[in-house]
């Protein structure tokens, strides 16, 4: 009888973990147009992005400066045009992290939101990745619409 109810919650964590968040994704053009990469005159984008299945079930709140952005599931992004300079993007899971970016004219930042297991909930980290990591990781996901 233990086995069998172990192996229930088992399978439940696993559902709850891999199972999909429903988030307002973008249109097919807008999702293809972000990722050219191409940035605007005189401005930056950062992109954030989560590339994982796991913890599929849970929607991570995302903010710029202080703004709430949206949501982020599994195998999805946001890009955030922005003005040169210091801008501080925040995640909030079970934990809230923050990663700070120097923005530079004409470039574009990736950040990598990774999830972890969490004691209720799951948790993440924001890792800033270099370009080339940061397109396969964008390539792989579907863009999300930001808060206006």
């Amino acid at each position: 009888m233990f086995k069998k109810i172990s192996l229930i919650g088992l399978l439940l964590a696993s559902a709850l973990l891999t199972g999909c968040a429903s988030v307002p994704k973008a249109s097919p053009e807008r999702d293809a147009q972000a990722k050219t990469f191409a940035v605007a005159a005189g401005k930056s984008n950062i992109y954030v992005y989560r590339n994982e299945s796991m913890g599929g079930a849970v929607k991570m709140d995302v903010a710029l400066d202080g703004q709430p952005v949206g949501q982020t599931a599994a195998q999805t992004y946001f890009m955030l045009e922005v003005a040169p300079g210091k801008h501080t993007i925040t995640s909030k899971a079970e934990n809230e992290v923050m990663q700070e970016v120097i923005a530079q004219a004409g470039k574009n930042y990736f950040i990598w939101q990774e999830v972890k297991m969490g004691v209720m909930y799951a948790r993440n980290q924001l890792h800033l990745v270099d370009e080339a990591a940061g397109k396969v990781g964008v390539a792989e996901c579907s863009r999300v619409e930001a808060i206006k």
